[in-house]
């Protein structure tokens, strides 16, 4: 049984070409041919590596978070955004299934649709819990008065059932359909990662900015404290995340649907589909680079993660007796009565 590539809204699949051979993919209402042998080793190995990896990173900050209540805004969307990475990397192993029999998909139709589903919520999901970060970071830093007395917890679950509740599992367009889905497939990316990608960027300007400027009263080792540090490496590892996954597959997604529809000639549609292909499993890195960021830009979560870690070394250690221990004891009694000795001596003269 053969179905339609689950993570990708189009692909180019004729059952009545079968004859060929499997690593000849016909382009429909064209003579032209895909070679796309390389992805039946490229993607069962790469979503292989992002299960594994993706699978332990996002299991273990969910453990963390439910750890971790009450919950601040920050830590609500963390979570929201471990939990969007983690479904998604259980939908894994029939990918890795699916590539490596050379698409054979043996799960039926309600599956694949699950499956591109979780693939693009997990995508527009994440791009709109990084904006939700962002931004919160952003009025943290530049307004932090206004974030103190208005946001709070209940607003961040707000934003994330919005999020949530903004991507829907669209089935696989039609050959005569695939002109209207390439305007649909443009209004979506512009509405769920052109608007947000504005957005983190104008916030990331406005925080660099105020980052940079020298407050007024403070010395120099306090104007680089712990807040505005935990900032940068809060915008460097989004924009890590933009330039790996979401930026590259967005670009490529354009140019492959665009190349289509005016008809570009076969070599260069080649090309085109082969970047594409190569950067589908990108879009699935930020799954493993997230939780990066819960632990470098979220204080609770590290010390937490830190406290539980090192749990076990402190409890082994405080379960052998130490004989230093005898040693500050006696320091204190001498200090104590050194004390005392120049009380009498005050006293007395």
């Amino acid at each position: 049984m053969r179905f339609v590539d689950p993570t990708a809204r189009m692909e180019p699949v004729n059952i009545s070409t079968h004859n060929l051979s499997a690593a000849l993919t016909p382009v429909p209402n064209s003579s032209c041919r895909f070679n796309e042998e390389f992805k039946y080793v490229l993607l069962p190995l790469s979503y292989s590596l992002v299960f594994v990896v993706g699978f332990v990173l996002n299991a273990t900050a969910l453990w963390m978070f439910l750890k971790m209540r009450p919950w601040n805004p920050s830590t609500v969307y963390m979570f929201h955004l471990a939990l969007s990475d983690f479904l998604y990397v259980i939908s894994l192993p029939t990918l890795i299934y699916y590539y490596a029999n050379r698409m054979h998909w043996p799960f039926g139709v309600a599956a694949c649709k699950i499956v591109r589903f979780l693939f693009y919520a997990n995508l527009y999901c994440s791009i709109l819990f990084l904006t939700c970060i962002s931004v919160h970071r952003y009025l943290g830093i530049c307004h932090p008065i206004k974030t103190l007395t208005l946001i709070k917890s209940r607003h961040a679950h707000l934003a994330c059932g919005l999020a949530d509740n903004d991507t829907l599992c669209h089935d696989t367009t039609s050959q005569n359909a695939f002109n209207e889905y390439v305007d649909y497939s443009s209004v979506v990316m512009v509405l769920l990662f052109g608007v947000p990608f504005t957005v983190i960027v104008v916030c990331y300007c406005l925080m660099a900015r105020s980052l940079c400027r020298p407050r007024v009263g403070l010395s120099a080792s306090q104007q680089g404290n712990a807040s505005r540090q935990k900032s940068i490496k809060l915008i460097i590892i989004v924009l890590v995340v933009f330039a790996v996954s979401f930026v590259p597959f967005h670009i490529t997604r354009t140019l492959y649907y665009t190349s289509r529809v005016l008809g570009a000639n076969c070599e260069f549609l080649n090309i085109v589909n082969f970047t594409y292909k190569i950067t589908r499993p990108l879009a699935s890195v930020n799954s493993c680079i997230d939780p990066i960021l819960y632990f470098l830009a979220g204080d609770h979560y590290r010390s937490k993660l830190m406290s539980i870690l090192t749990g076990k070394r402190r409890i082994l250690s405080s379960q052998i007796p130490q004989q230093g221990q005898t040693q500050p004891i006696n320091n204190i009694a001498l200090k104590s009565k050194n004390k005392m000795d120049k009380v009498v001596a005050i006293t007395e003269s």
